[in-house]
């Protein structure tokens, strides 16, 4: 069987496949934006307090995926719960780095100014400094989001949702006819949403950033 005669009989169960991928990276993503954000609001302020942040988030990251997805089934066991645990905590680090960067960049005079016209700080905050820092911090998304969708993948080995079970059911029956369709149509899979993911998000940067900050 070709790739393409393949797709045609597999086709509902790779959608499935894909929708959950998307899915888990989605509300994975939301989740540690929010984090992540809230971590840079906390920290940026005092040097190593950001510098701890930005430490103990990339010292994450150098967990090997699969590594880490084995020691949190122990904890939270199989399916969901170690795939979005894993993929929140690997998707905080461009964030948090991203958000202690962009807020540090506001140029002060403007949160002088905001503070002269009687702005609380909540206040500049939201109004202020978190509107001119989202450029950093929505490329901090986009970056985080392109990791996740290959990480991702490596959910299957503990019973995950996504295209990651068609790569591991092509190489768990390597020699097979439809092995390397198996493989093949997860990767490109996985390729095809990571580019519309991408889209995605260059058409909210052209929403919400005004021109006159774009980077």
């Amino acid at each position: 069987m070709n790739f393409w005669d393949y797709l045609g009989t597999r086709h509902q169960q790779l959608l499935t496949d894909a929708y959950q991928h998307a899915s888990a990276v989605f509300q994975c993503m939301v989740v540690a934006t929010v984090i992540g954000v809230l971590i840079g609001v906390a920290t940026y302020r005092s040097e190593w307090a950001g510098n701890l942040a930005t430490t103990v988030t990339s010292t994450v990251l150098t967990i090997p995926s699969l590594a880490m997805i084995g020691l949190l089934i122990p904890v939270v066991g199989l399916g969901v719960a170690p795939t979005v645990t894993a993929l929140t905590l690997y998707g905080l680090l461009p964030i948090v780095r991203n958000a202690i960067v962009g807020l540090r960049g506001v140029d002060p005079a403007l949160v002088d100014a905001a503070k002269g016209i009687g702005m609380s700080r909540l206040h500049r905050l939201a109004r202020v400094e978190l509107p001119l820092a989202w450029p950093p911090i929505l490329t901090g998304i986009r970056v985080s989001t392109q990791m996740l969708m290959g990480i991702a993948a490596i959910a299957a080995y503990a019973s995950g949702p996504g295209l990651g079970n068609e790569i591991f059911r092509g190489i768990a029956s390597l020699g097979s006819k439809n092995a390397l369709n198996q493989v093949l149509a997860g990767t490109l899979g996985i390729v095809v949403l990571a580019l519309l993911f991408d889209a995605a998000y260059v058409l909210i940067g052209r929403l919400t950033i005004p021109r006159g900050i774009r980077v």
